[in-house]
């Protein structure tokens, strides 16, 4: 069973997470209303990027529940599309001994103006390649 589980104020991670939970056969939630996840899924983490750190929620988030010895994959957008928000997630997960399997990250539009057209439908692509691949034993 997967789970895909992000934050996006923009709506840049939500795109990518819909796209992810599409090729998985799930629905994506917004960790805002979740309070932890399944005790035997695959969890996908997702969120955007601000100040190269993932929301604070989705810290508070990785911080409450156990990820030991789980299998995770993360994703995220930021303006910059360099994934500091995703390698802080992984960062944190692995400190707790969770085992990260993938990461995908991409550009997101930024304040209405910088990459507008982010995530585009090649990076869509992508992400649906990204969750493919990971749920290949």
């Amino acid at each position: 069973m997967f789970e895909v589980i992000y934050y996006s104020m923009s709506g840049n991670t939500r795109k990518i997470a819909e796209t992810i939970a599409e090729e998985l056969g799930v629905e994506a939630e917004e960790v805002k209303t979740k309070q932890e996840p399944g005790t035997d899924s695959f969890v996908f983490l997702g969120s955007g990027c601000y100040g190269s750190r993932p929301w604070k929620g989705m810290q508070e988030f990785i911080k409450r529940n156990d990820f030991k010895g789980r299998q995770v994959a993360l994703f995220g957008t930021s303006a910059s599309g360099v994934g500091s928000e995703v390698k802080a997630m992984e960062k944190m997960l692995t400190a707790e001994s969770a085992f990260v399997k993938g990461s995908f990250y991409c550009k997101g539009k930024s304040f209405r103006l910088l990459n507008r057209k982010h995530p585009t439908d090649e990076e869509l692509a992508r992400a649906r390649e990204f969750a493919s691949e990971m749920k290949k034993p």
